[in-house]
């Protein structure tokens, strides 16, 4: 009896090792533009390095690009790469700047389960800059995606 009891228990304990308890190690991808991290801290801002190159998240509604309704196009903030459209831009109420599509090309995507869940994390296709992550909650008459941006890890320019 006590040799099933252990048993069970040991089964119990190695069932319990699920997906949300394991960390995905994300791929190492090269990257056109490419720094050390000493270089990236000299270049971006404290909060611009713990997004872009730490995986961070800014609070919300503390982004000015959050309610920014201007005419142009959202860059990296750390590389310049242009992702993101003014015209695909709209209000999610959720605090950070939200569009409904990427510049295609410009934005690469990868799994992230730091939550306990899979999400899908956007980044910057050329310097690998963390930007937020995309959801399917977005507006339906569109593409129905919502990709979640950090707005420091983007910089606007305005258009002429």
């Amino acid at each position: 009896m006590k040799k099933l009891i252990l048993f069970c228990f040991t089964a119990m304990l190695i069932s319990c090792n699920s997906t949300a308890q394991k960390k995905e190690k994300k791929e190492s991808k090269t990257f056109k533009v490419t720094k050390t991290e000493s270089e990236w801290k000299a270049e971006l801002s404290e909060k611009e390095f713990y997004v872009l190159r730490k995986a961070g998240t800014e609070r919300p509604f503390t982004s000015p690009l959050n309610k920014n309704y201007s005419e142009g196009t959202y860059h990296c903030a750390a590389c310049n790469t242009p992702l993101f459209k003014s015209k695909h831009k709209f209000d999610s109420g959720t605090g950070w700047p939200s569009f409904d599509r990427e510049i295609d090309g410009n934005v690469g995507f990868s799994t992230d389960y730091d939550l306990g869940y899979a999400r899908t994390e956007e980044h910057c296709a050329t310097c690998g800059g963390h930007l937020g992550h995309v959801f399917n909650d977005g507006p339906k008459n569109t593409t129905g995606k919502r990709h979640c941006i950090n707005g420091v890890a983007l910089k606007f320019v305005k258009k002429e």
